[in-house]
């Protein structure tokens, strides 16, 4: 093993980890000014069936990060294969209106759900964990939701698509 510089170890991270497959989604919570709020994360996975737990990261410097750190619910909407816009649309940095593109509706646990996504979690946030450039999010499992006639997204190399055919047999 080499020792690299940071910038070379930090670069040859991201692409590896872009290099390994993941599912696509997009967080949301309501602000305290009633607003929606979300982000596209792909830093999601489960942590434990008894209590259901899962968790996902964001950024210190992310302009949401204060909607998510003041909320007491988010949802994770797990985004379908033909849902490339909306995945986009939610990690863009500049786009002002991301939940005016897209449809979706308040859940009765007061959280922002997308229309066309296969399948979401609301969750009630159970614990924040600073690790280094990011927080961990975990979050106790309160209502899922799941689409049988659609695919999730992957993530793959900077490209989102379908599942493989070959996998889905």
């Amino acid at each position: 093993m080499t020792v690299q510089s940071q910038a070379v170890s930090q670069q040859l991270f991201k692409e590896v980890m872009g290099s390994y497959p993941s599912g696509v989604t997009i967080i949301t919570t309501i602000d305290q000014d009633g607003k929606p709020v979300g982000l596209t994360a792909n830093s999601f996975v489960s942590v434990s069936i008894d209590p259901l737990l899962i968790l996902w990261c964001i950024d210190k410097r992310a302009g949401s990060w204060s909607a998510f750190d003041n909320a007491e619910q988010f949802g994770v909407n797990i985004l379908a294969a033909n849902q490339a816009e909306a995945c986009w649309t939610f990690a863009s940095k500049t786009e002002p209106d991301r939940f005016g593109k897209h449809a979706w509706n308040l859940s009765s646990n007061n959280v922002p759900v997308l229309d066309g996504v296969f399948a979401t979690f609301e969750c009630k946030k159970s614990q924040v964990i600073d690790a280094g450039d990011h927080y961990i999010l975990i979050g106790e499992v309160i209502h899922i939701e799941k689409q049988d006639d659609v695919e999730p997204m992957l993530y793959f190399r900077r490209k989102v698509g379908e599942v493989p055919a070959s996998f889905l047999e």
